[in-house]
């Protein structure tokens, strides 16, 4: 969760994205990162868990993701939670929830769904204080 904190911090300070980073691992070793960057690409799909995706599926050449487990500094959103879903992500860590949009128990229940045919197991509160900081700090200063 360090790393995705570190993530997030870049994207408030160096790129004025708001602050949300994601570390996607897998068997212990870090496979892919990202960081927001829909304001700086112009892509509303560009959400930190996407761009970890995007990179954990091209370093290892599948689109599936078996075994992972991605730690993010903000709940998913719906968009994000079901690009875990079809990535066979197995679990999420999030630090704070996002009591708007959360899909992962906060809002919605996108991840652990009956529904879907994959549900992904769901921890929260690893770096809580330090991530909702970061994000109130930015917003205030936005305001």
């Amino acid at each position: 969760m360090q790393r995705a904190l570190e993530l997030a911090r870049h994207a408030g300070e160096a790129h004025d994205e708001v602050p949300v980073g994601a570390v996607l691992v897998i068997g212990g070793k870090l496979v892919g990162e990202g960081w927001n960057r829909t304001i700086s690409t112009h892509d509303p799909s560009a959400h930190a868990e996407i761009v970890a995706l995007r990179a954990s599926g091209q370093q290892q050449r599948n689109y599936r993701l078996p075994g992972s487990t991605l730690y993010v500094t903000l709940e998913p959103c719906v968009m994000c939670a079901m690009a875990l879903v079809h990535a066979r992500v197995a679990r999420v860590i999030f630090a704070t929830p996002d009591p708007k949009t959360g899909a992962a128990g906060s809002v919605f229940d996108t991840l652990i769904s009956p529904q879907h045919n994959h549900r992904v197991a769901v921890e929260w509160g690893l770096a809580a204080e330090a991530s909702a900081e970061m994000l109130r700090d930015f917003f205030r200063g936005r305001r």
